[in-house]
């Protein structure tokens, strides 16, 4: 679909814009494009969850607040926020999980000559390595590596997140 969308004859983009950009050309414009298709990807599991989260909150909490003279947005302030906020928590934890694996497929996928500068992560590096270069010694290390890190990452906002929520996840 991000092909689609970002082609240079007749994709939704270019039509939008009236040009015929190869946005997928574009070095400068990888990131940009890897990060809106993450957060178009993950928007609609983060809404259920959000959303989920929210249907739980005990009614008589919002009874109470409208019955003391309390605005929307000091309902939302005082009541949805705190309600929401262990899972925003616990999002941030499973997001710093994986923030050393970016995600070998999308970028193997969108990757071209032309934005490898801009595209190449730890993950295609280590295929590179280990598969076409047959060198698997030395990418099983990078990729033992990536895991460390990953993991002290996460311990680290783990860490932080139970000092700043006083609840313990991991």
């Amino acid at each position: 679909m991000i092909r689609i969308f970002l082609s240079p004859s007749g994709g939704l983009i270019n039509l939008l814009l009236g040009s015929s950009i190869d946005f997928l050309t574009e070095a400068s414009a990888f990131r940009t494009i890897y990060i809106a298709s993450a957060v178009w990807q993950d928007a609609g599991w983060g809404c259920i969850i959000y959303l989920a989260t929210l249907a739980n909150v005990d009614p008589g909490l919002y009874e109470a607040a409208k019955v003391d003279g309390a605005s929307v947005f000091q309902r939302i302030r005082n009541i949805d926020i705190p309600e929401l906020l262990p899972m925003a928590i616990l999002n941030l934890i499973m997001a710093a999980g994986g923030l050393m694996n970016v995600g070998f497929e999308k970028v193997w996928l969108l990757q071209t000559d032309l934005n490898k500068a801009a595209s190449d992560v730890i993950a295609v590096y280590v295929y590179q390595q280990g598969i076409e270069s047959a060198k698997y010694s030395y990418s099983t290390a990078v990729g033992l590596f990536n895991t460390v890190v990953n993991i002290v990452l996460l311990l680290i906002v783990n860490k932080i997140a139970s000092k700043a929520s006083d609840v313990e996840f991991v």
